[in-house]
């Protein structure tokens, strides 16, 4: 886990392979990181791992679901209740299942915000 990177209350963290948490990251409440499946083509069903990797900035809503070997880009938002499959590509949000990028994720620079 980064700096200032955070775990919510019951997420289930499953580390039987690498899972990297950036800098500054959310991962909400309920949500499961899985990088983890069986081989169902093999009758024996083995066990097969790869990494997660949640990038610096990114959001992680309530209960989603990410699977083995998925890369969630910098700055990246998963909304709630998602099942990532695949990678999300940087400052994008995305949502549904499987989820799929929604719009690409844009800000105001500090300056340029207005005052509330």
């Amino acid at each position: 886990m980064g700096n200032h990177s955070c775990l919510s209350e019951d997420v289930d963290c499953y580390c039987v392979d690498k899972i990297r948490i950036g800098p500054h990251a959310t991962v909400s409440q309920y949500s499961f990181l899985c990088p983890a499946s069986h081989d169902y083509k093999d009758p024996a069903m083995p066990l097969v791992t790869a990494p997660i990797t949640i990038g610096e900035r990114a959001w992680i809503a309530a209960d989603v679901f990410i699977a083995l070997g998925v890369t969630v880009g910098d700055g990246a938002v998963v909304t709630a209740r998602s099942s990532v499959f695949s990678d999300i590509d940087s400052w994008t949000v995305a949502g549904g299942n499987p989820a799929k990028s929604v719009r690409k994720r844009e800000f105001l620079s500090r300056e340029t915000q207005p005052v509330v």
